[in-house]
């Protein structure tokens, strides 16, 4: 029998698995153009790096939420947060100059994910209830 940690993949360091001179440009653009190109894509990698941490610790988050809620038999969904959640991203992504719409399509697809987390969590609840 085979555990879980053999199959996870080994925890790697921000910048581990990523080569900054990968890139299908070389030879078709100035030394210059190149490193400038490399740095702003280092930041691009940080910033990547950065938003997959912050997710990272969002779902940690939303999942004692689902825990929560699966102790006090709330529902897994709350469309009336949801929808304030939308409207205050859209707000805060016109004010950073962020198409809302692409900001509201990000949201709603974390919020799907947290749902099916959350009824997950719910169905294991009432399994462990029910034995």
């Amino acid at each position: 029998m085979t555990s879980a940690s053999e199959h996870s993949t080994p925890p790697v360091t921000d910048h581990a698995i990523v080569d900054p001179t990968a890139s299908s440009l070389s030879g078709q653009a100035s030394q210059d153009a190149l490193t400038e190109l490399r740095s702003m894509r280092g930041t691009i990698d940080n910033i990547d790096a950065a938003l997959v941490h912050l997710l990272a610790e969002r779902f940690k988050a939303t999942q004692r939420v689902g825990v929560l809620k699966a102790k006090n038999d709330f529902p897994p969904a709350d469309p009336e947060r949801e929808k304030a959640q939308i409207q205050r991203l859209r707000a805060l992504a016109e004010a950073a100059h962020l198409d809302p719409e692409f900001a509201e399509k990000f949201l709603n697809f974390i919020i799907s994910e947290v749902i099916r987390h959350h009824e997950a969590i719910s169905e294991d609840h009432q399994r462990t209830d029910a034995s």
